[in-house]
């Protein structure tokens, strides 16, 4: 059998008609989207900064792949939906990847780089290299302001990383009932974007910890923004005396944070009188649908503040704010620690605090979209530096919504969806001595999207180098 026979696809006639496929086409991808996201790229900065913030050692007589090149590639796989290194094996020649980063589609003496490649640059991490790249996300949020914003909110959360077989620093967590890292994701609560991310071993953290990276962030904000106001917020185990001296110590901050359900001999019997009031509220509520045939409550909530200073909070200026609220199951009272004075508990509560639950929304992108738990080297930097591919990602796809797609469809589409709609669209790759020609399929169901894209793009002028 001939080569072109052995890689014959069949499949059934249709019409009276046999059908075969082969891999004749010549050059083609399925990654057209990758160009969107290097018009993004171009405009973005990121990886600039994150490529200054590494101290390349290696020799100029070896390197094939530059730095730079190195970051771009990597982190638009994983913003197309490639998930791991190995991916780039079967990724370095493709046509669209290569133009995306800068080289000739069709030049077969100018591939990408391979996983192993990317393996050893892995290893190359050191400390330094993570922080300074840590601090680059910092200095790329703060300059995605074209002035210094009034307020913004630093939202705090940990997630789960499961880690499969021995590598370092992963621990058991009994809480999640598995061995994995446990990342620290710092977003802006109101607009979404990634501030800065910090993988953690699977311990939970303690509040000296939590106040070190808090008080390293803030540091960072107040050089640029000195009146701008924080909000600090997070969950229970964010409410450490620590993380609130370093922020009441500072102009223009406060934070919320969850107390959870509530101390059973601390805080929980300050909340039985209103506790009380809301269980028989509830029932007379319950009890008049029923009488006049109407949808029964699905819960009822009222809002109070109780006196408490834990001995480990002395010197801090605090307010309890609780939620005592019954539902069909029961009692379900909660409590947030705050320093904000001039505010009523419901909207501390319902306007402040509760918003955070969007945290886990960009946690989701972050995660299940773009692979940010996907930490599979063996070395805990390697792993650091696959979850700031993840975070660039992130970044890239954020921007991308915000420049080029506001005020279509997919505006506040999640990374999934714009992969899904955008980046995967079948391209034909003809390159000439002076111009490149993309073919699309006729047929392809976003075209007056793309038009709109990267029109708007097209017309952005470009960043002065440096």
């Amino acid at each position: 059998m001939t080569q072109s026979t052995q890689e014959q696809l069949r499949f059934h006639p249709s019409n009276g008609k046999t059908i075969r496929a082969d891999f004749n086409g010549g050059e083609l991808s399925s990654d057209f989207g990758a160009l969107l996201l290097r018009e993004t790229i171009l405009h973005s900065g990121l990886i600039s900064r994150l490529t200054q913030a590494i101290d390349d050692k290696r020799h100029p007589s070896y390197i094939d792949h530059s730095l730079q090149n190195l970051l771009v590639q990597r982190i638009l796989q994983m913003a197309c939906g490639y998930e791991d290194a190995n991916d780039s094996n079967r990724l370095r020649k493709d046509p669209m990847l290569k133009l995306a980063t800068g080289r000739n589609p069709l030049d077969d003496d100018n591939h990408l780089a391979s996983s192993p490649t990317y393996t050893r640059l892995g290893k190359s991490m050191r400390r330094k290299d993570i922080y300074q790249m840590a601090e680059a996300f910092v200095h790329h949020f703060i300059a995605s302001y074209d002035l210094p914003p009034m307020a913004i909110v630093i939202d705090l959360d940990h997630t789960p990383a499961i880690t499969h077989g021995s590598q370092q620093m992963n621990l058991f967590n009994a809480k999640y009932q598995d061995y994995c890292y446990l990342p620290l994701l710092i977003f802006e609560g109101l607009s979404g974007k990634l501030i800065t991310a910090i993988l953690r071993p699977g311990k939970t953290p303690t509040g000296r910890e939590n106040a070190a990276i808090i008080k390293r962030v803030i540091k960072l904000i107040r050089k640029r923004w000195p009146k701008t106001h924080l909000l600090v917020r997070g969950d229970s185990h964010f409410a450490q005396p620590e993380l609130m001296h370093v922020v009441q110590a500072n102009t223009h901050a406060d934070y919320v944070l969850g107390k959870g359900a509530g101390h059973k001999t601390a805080l929980r019997p300050k909340a039985k009188e209103l506790l009380d009031e809301a269980r028989r509220a509830f029932k007379v509520k319950t009890a008049l649908a029923k009488l006049n045939d109407m949808p029964e409550p699905e819960r009822l909530r009222l809002y109070g503040e109780a006196e408490y200073q834990a001995k480990s909070w002395k010197g801090l200026d605090t307010r309890i704010i609780y939620k005592a609220e019954v539902n069909e199951k029961g009692d379900n009272p909660r409590f947030i620690v705050t320093s904000i004075k001039e505010a009523s508990p419901e909207v501390i509560y319902e306007d402040l605090y509760c918003p955070r639950g969007q945290d886990e929304n960009f946690i989701k992108h972050l995660k299940s979209d773009l692979s940010g738990d996907r930490l599979s080297d063996q070395t805990f930097l390697a792993n650091h530096l696959r979850l700031f591919y993840a975070c660039a990602a992130y970044v890239l796809h954020y921007e991308l919504r915000t420049k080029a797609l506001k005020g279509t469809e997919l505006e506040k589409a999640q990374p999934s969806t714009v992969i899904t709609k955008l980046c995967k669209v079948a391209v034909k790759v003809v390159e000439y001595k002076d111009r490149i020609k993309l073919h699309l399929p006729s047929s392809c169901p976003f075209k007056k999207l793309l038009q709109h894209v990267t029109e708007i793009f097209y017309q952005m002028p470009l960043p002065r180098p440096g």
